[in-house]
């Protein structure tokens, strides 16, 4: 492992300050881990896409959404509160609209709850960091507005050795059994009787001891293949998670992509065994409707907001290998209509319909009758900036802790010919992904 810093590229550009620190070959996972457990900052959020890793540090803006209010604070001044009605997504714009900062990347977290059937407190938290590190191509370029937090943060980077992760605990994910297929057995039942085609159902799974949540992140990433990940610690809540799929990614040029992954299989168990759920994968009934459900689904959300003609589909049921599971998968693009921003794309996006149902509003009726409030658990971590770009990852594969504990969560898509005792196993196989790497705290 080598590091430099190259001292000509630190300088100031308005109130920002930008350092550029060589990182060559080391690893951004025990890198980001490192800045997130230095206690330099207390809020932040780890995100990941491929070949980049940021970490967003400190509170410079913040942007809180709860039932009824939006709470806004910039640079260090006292919140302000007011007053939403409406979509969620357009209060959140509106929110950013009125920041006072000239240019901003904002990281955070939205409740499947933001999707209109508020049954929690907080909807969305995100915020503008002080110090932003964005690591790629073996260069760590920091950005912040404070010179002395930035050397600290270079200092932290260029630090020689590593502390190993803690040594995990693997958590039991085959409890709760008959309670889980009863509920199974009840949407089955819904869509006989017409009321929906497709629905989510999921489990909660409490863990019987407090978590180190920055060590499981290591460990769960290591093991991981995800589209994207995260680690986040806002306003006392933790959440660390291996997204399987993006839920939205929007380009500074207005081109939208999602990419609905339905139909999975366990993954991980072997060269024949794998072939052969791979094979059984592409060939069931029940799983190729489930994901040509959703893939039409995006498409017809995504003809909302983008010039119908460039609405696509590409990479049509390819499958995708994402730790201890295997999944169907397609991307669905195109281009957002005049007048249209990122933020409608993600209010016509969400929330993901793998991870709802289909129709939407009927399955997210059909969710609060089967299920307690569901917080992050199948809403999105996001990243979002001032040039009107944004990735949003769905958040499944995670895990959860605030001041009453740690818990996982982990669902299945119920359509016509599913089972419950299969789709029990699912979410066992979903859960595997991440229970065994769950870390105690020390």
């Amino acid at each position: 492992m080598s590091f430099g810093v190259r001292t000509d590229e630190i300088g100031v550009d308005g109130s920002a300050v930008r350092r550029t620190v060589q990182v060559n070959d080391a690893d951004p996972l025990r890198l980001m881990a490192r800045l997130a457990r230095s206690g330099l900052f207390g809020d932040h959020v780890v995100y990941e896409r491929p070949g980049r890793w940021t970490f967003a540090g400190g509170v410079l803006g913040e942007v809180i959404l709860e039932n009824g209010t939006v709470q806004t604070r910039w640079n260090g001044e006292e919140p302000v509160v007011s007053a939403w009605s409406g979509r969620p997504a357009r209060a959140l714009d509106e929110a950013f609209r009125g920041s006072p900062l000239r240019a901003w990347n904002a990281y955070g977290w939205i409740a499947f709850e933001f999707a209109g059937q508020p049954r929690g407190e907080r909807l969305a938290h995100l915020v503008v960091p002080r110090a932003e590190v964005r690591i790629e191509a073996g260069e760590a370029h920091l950005t912040g507005v404070d010179a002395d937090e930035i050397a600290q943060v270079a200092a932290l980077l260029e630090a020689p050795g590593e502390p190993a992760a803690g040594l995990p605990s693997p958590v039991d994910v085959r409890v709760d059994g008959d309670r889980y297929r009863t509920r199974v057995a009840q949407a089955v039942e819904e869509i006989g009787a017409g009321l929906y085609q497709k629905v989510i159902v999921s489990r909660k799974l409490p863990i019987p001891f407090p978590v180190d949540v920055v060590s499981t992140y290591e460990r769960g990433r290591a093991a991981n293949t995800p589209a994207r990940s995260f680690l986040l610690h806002l306003g006392g809540f933790q959440a660390t998670g291996f997204s399987p799929e993006v839920l939205a990614s929007v380009d500074a040029t207005g081109t939208v992509m999602t990419q609905p992954l339905a139909g999975t299989r366990a993954f991980g168990r072997g060269a024949d065994a794998d072939a052969a759920t791979r094979h059984e994968l592409e060939t069931d009934p029940k799983e190729i409707f489930e994901h040509a459900v959703s893939v039409r689904t995006s498409q017809e959300e995504l003809y909302s907001v983008c010039e119908a003609d460039t609405v696509q589909v590409s990479g049509f049921m390819t499958v995708k290998e994402r730790g201890s599971v295997q999944h169907l998968g397609s991307s669905v693009s195109g281009l957002l209509a005049p007048g249209r921003t990122s933020w409608d794309a993600l209010d016509a996006l969400f929330p993901g319909v793998t991870a709802s149902g289909i129709p939407k509003r009927e399955a997210i009726e059909a969710i609060t009758r089967l299920e307690e409030p569901r917080g992050l658990y199948s809403g999105a971590v996001l990243a979002v900036s001032h040039d009107g770009s944004l990735d949003a990852a769905l958040v499944l594969r995670a895990l959860y802790a605030d001041e009453s504990g740690a818990w996982l969560r982990a669902g299945a898509g119920i359509v016509t010919g599913s089972t419950p005792a299969r789709e029990y196993e699912e979410t066992c196989e979903k859960l595997s992904s991440i229970a065994p790497y769950v870390v105690p705290a020390g």
